[in-house]
């Protein structure tokens, strides 16, 4: 699954999350979930190819890029999910020191 196909599936779930305090981020588990093993199954091969070939974010990308800029809460919960697991694999791949 490539990052493009990701955010477009956090784009048509991410909107339908409420944002009340404390309240589960259901669609938004099931996107990091699928970011998580994404880059757990992908070979380094297949993340280094991806990231030599730099596109512009899609209008959906850009929505999604959007809204977890203005919604903190929200982008926390994400990014604490997914950053180990996408450190280690790119430290595992070397592409990171």
């Amino acid at each position: 699954m490539t990052k493009r196909s990701l955010l477009c599936a956090m784009a048509l779930g991410v909107f339908y999350v409420g944002t009340a305090a404390g309240q589960q981020y259901p669609i938004l588990d099931k996107v990091a979930a699928k970011v998580i093993q994404k880059y757990q199954t992908t070979s380094c091969e297949q993340l280094w190819q991806e990231k030599s070939q730099k596109k512009p974010p899609t209008p959906e990308e850009q929505k999604v890029i959007q809204f977890l800029k203005t919604d903190a809460q929200m982008r926390t919960v994400f990014m604490n999910k997914v950053a180990g697991p996408i450190a280690n694999k790119m430290f595992e791949c070397g592409m990171i020191p």
